[in-house]
């Protein structure tokens, strides 16, 4: 009982940081204020012990995700440590945490048909149960204010909905109001962040600045048949 409390509290002080005022990304208000994101609270990010509940819980997100009609979803996985990371360190684990998830996630699935495997591609997108994700990591030491949240949390935002935006023609109105706040609240745009295509979007998962020589440490193992 008294872990679920705790749980609930990190989860409450999580949606916290996403409701104040100053906080840039309006598609992460929208998907709070519809009661669209889907929050795990774990252990420690080095550790590989809860990544097949983390798993499970990203395979029932993606189940419930592909019955609704709406946009704006997230799953969130929220690490109760460590407690202090440099960007560097995160960076580190983030990839580790993908690579184990894409790993177990190819005993059994393919990878999404719809975006490329090679991190080096500009058609680059994580896969969990052939389903894209753009991921947004935070945590209490970066460097990019937005991104800043006292505890590493992995933020998994599914592909497809951005897809339906750009159908209705709602994307990039919603691309640029989010950057126009990210400029008042951080002082400038993420100078990572790109739109989908022009470069890879594995630079930009874990808000860290990355210099020409960097090389993504993620690859992909074929399903296992």
């Amino acid at each position: 009982m008294q872990n679920q409390t705790e749980n609930d509290i990190i989860i409450s002080s999580f949606f916290d940081c996403l409701n104040a005022k100053s906080f840039p990304c309006v598609s992460a208000k929208a998907a709070l204020a519809k009661g669209h994101i889907a929050c795990l609270v774990v252990d420690h990010m080095a550790c590989p012990k809860d990544d097949t509940a983390i798993l499970h819980f990203l395979h029932n997100f993606i189940d419930g995700y592909r019955c609704a009609d709406a946009v704006f979803y997230s799953a969130a996985i929220i690490f109760k440590g460590p407690s202090a990371l440099t960007e560097t360190e995160f960076d580190t684990l983030l990839w580790k945490r993908l690579q184990a998830l894409a790993d177990h996630d190819a005993k059994n699935y393919s990878y999404d048909k719809r975006v490329d495997p090679d991190p080096v591609s500009a058609n680059f997108s994580f896969s969990i149960k052939e389903e894209a994700f753009f991921i947004i990591g935070m945590h209490a030491a970066s460097t990019r204010i937005a991104r800043q949240f006292t505890y590493p949390t992995l933020v998994f935002n599914p592909h497809s909905q951005f897809e339906k935006l750009k159908q209705h023609n709602k994307y990039e109105s919603l691309r640029d109001v989010t950057r126009k706040r990210d400029i008042v609240f951080s002082g400038s745009v993420n100078p990572m962040l790109d739109d989908f295509g022009r470069s890879s979007e594995a630079r930009q998962y874990s808000g860290r600045m990355y210099d020409d020589q960097w090389k993504c440490p993620f690859t992909v193992k074929p399903k296992q048949k």
